[in-house]
């Protein structure tokens, strides 16, 4: 298998970069502290107010002193959970870099004074991800229900810590976490993002790297665009030439490459490990080049194309007529669905433009039962409300604001008919659409997106006529058409994707861009320190650069 070397583009930042600290207390409008100019602000403080972090906590109530980290601060964990001690060692190996802090995990009667985590079964109202932050001198206790309360608590403590907890070497310090209580709920039980593996392909490591990314923002859902015209990323034994032939090249005519089904077991266990979920994408009948460049048979005239490096859409489709194109789809869907624990399959379905549409209808119509007889639920994009969406299917919604009105009607009659919706507009959340014309990376086929412009938005009322107990979530797909490296995904990806996990985590009633914007700027540190490289977009207060 071709395996490309890695790509990733470490930084060397000298300095950390300060940020601005304005009001006590998360539901500060930080309109008087925040402007469009991208002046910077002032240093960041000792103590970072309780909820000034991203995404904005439902409820927030300061009290007292802070808590402070110091040379003897234990984590304290319930011995008897597996689960819980592992998010106790993943919370120590984030802090005892900078730190320079042992930071034991030991039993939590071992721990007065520390860190404890907790899980509270009876805590009904904190729900399958919620928890519950008490941060006081004595110690600070994260309470949840569920594991993954606890391992999202996780990520709300580390951002109320300095940025520079961030680096890979210890830092001077002091590491306290304002006193108070934060008791944080998810709006959404579905707040995702897609990363594309198959225009260009991306290593098992750079995977890792934004799932990683994605847990600090309380993302819960990794999407992997598998196959496409460029490019087929995932090994399928029944049919090798997928890989060995569809997996060769990329975008450009680079060398491609594809996961062996080991290497896609371990992003699913490491996402596993930050309670995201992953859903497999297998796009057909359309984008499938790489298929039908792989086995003749899958094509109407049985004559192979060859293989596809370019962007164009809507040139390819399996033969929907010919019944080998369904030992082959059922095939592909068995083998994923073994690999796959998580709930859904991704069976795209967009911009099948070479498919007539009656054949696209009946081809829909014999797929999704695939899914469901390997045990999975469907998810597809919109344009599966053309057909008969499966009981149970979720469809996920690309358009734009200007889509014309009868296609949002066509999804929302949908939605009303019980189907579920992912929100996906490509003018508000594709994070590979250029910021402005000036971007070098990605497209603008969407026009451009700034980072206003991927906020300030409410998926409960964005489709008219769709129901917003319909609304399961949100998702942002990172497209990668023209982005190659990490660091094209880092500075295509932020500051626009925590945005969009705040609409999928904070109550609808903290969604107010003026104090979005200060909250952001002060995650630029925060950014720096961990080697992301951003945008930084006029409209946010960023700290001056040093």
């Amino acid at each position: 298998m071709p395996v490309r070397q890695s790509r990733r583009i470490h930084r060397l930042i000298g300095s950390l970069l300060l940020v601005a600290a304005a009001g006590v207390a998360c539901g500060e409008s930080a309109a008087d502290t925040g402007t469009d100019d991208g002046k910077g602000a002032a240093a960041e403080p000792e103590v970072r107010p309780l909820g000034r972090i991203v995404p904005v906590p439902a409820s927030v109530t300061p009290d007292g002193e802070p808590y402070a980290l110091t040379p003897t601060t234990r984590i304290g964990v319930d011995g008897t959970s597996r689960e819980t001690k592992a998010i106790g060692r993943y919370l120590a190996g984030l802090l005892r870099p900078a730190t320079g802090y042992p930071l034991p995990v030991v039993d939590e009667a071992a721990a007065a004074g520390g860190i404890r985590l907790r899980l509270s079964p009876g805590d009904t109202a904190l729900g399958e991800e919620g928890y519950r932050l008490r941060s006081a001198p004595d110690g600070l206790t994260l309470t949840a229900r569920e594991p993954a309360g606890l391992f999202r608590g996780v990520q709300t403590l580390r951002q109320q810590l300095p940025a520079a907890v961030e680096r890979d070497s210890v830092q001077p310090g002091p590491w306290k976490i304002a006193g108070g209580t934060i008791t944080d709920t998810p709006r959404y039980a579905y707040r995702g993002a897609m990363l594309d593996v198959s225009r260009h392909f991306f290593t098992v490591d750079e995977v890792k790297r934004y799932i990683d990314q994605l847990a600090l923002y309380k993302i819960n859902t990794l999407h992997l665009h598998l196959t496409d015209d460029q490019g087929w990323r995932i090994t399928v034994d029944s049919w090798p030439r997928l890989t060995g032939h569809g997996g060769s090249t990329e975008v450009g005519g680079g060398p491609g490459g594809f996961y062996t089904k080991e290497q896609y077991r371990e992003i699913v266990q490491y996402a596993a490990s930050r309670y995201q979920e992953v859903i497999p994408e297998i796009d057909m009948p359309g984008h499938t080049f790489a298929a039908l460049a792989s086995y003749a048979e899958l094509n109407c005239d049985n004559i192979a194309p060859p293989l596809y490096t370019g962007i164009k859409v809507g040139l390819s489709s399996l033969c929907v007529p010919k019944e080998i194109t369904y030992d082959f789809v059922n095939d592909v869907i068995r083998e994923i669905a073994a690999l796959t624990p998580g709930r859904y399959l991704h069976i795209g379905g967009d911009e099948a433009h070479s498919t007539p549409h009656a054949d696209y209808v009946a081809f829909m119509d014999r797929v999704q039962p695939v899914v469901a007889q390997y045990g999975k639920k469907v998810v597809g994009w919109h344009q599966l409300t053309s057909t008969t969406p499966a009981e149970g299917a979720l469809v996920q919604y690309w358009g734009l604001d200007r889509t014309p009105a009868a296609e949002k009607e066509r999804v929302a009659a949908a939605a009303r008919n019980g189907t579920g919706l992912i929100l996906s507009p490509a003018d508000r959340t594709y994070l590979d659409m250029k910021y402005t014309k000036d971007t070098p990376l990605g497209l603008a086929w969407a026009g451009h997106v700034e980072v206003r412009q991927s906020y300030d938005w409410n998926p409960a009322t964005y489709l008219p006529g769709a129901p917003e107990s319909a609304v399961r979530g949100v998702e942002a797909p990172l497209w990668t058409e023209t982005l190659s490296t990490t660091a094209d995904l880092d500075v295509m990806a932020f500051p626009r994707l925590p945005g969009v996990a705040e609409l999928g985590w904070s109550p609808a009633e903290t969604h107010d861009w003026n104090t979005y914007k200060t909250r952001l700027a002060e995650q630029a540190p925060r950014f720096e320190a961990l080697g992301i490289d951003f945008y930084r977009s006029p409209q946010v207060p960023w700290p001056a650069k040093r």
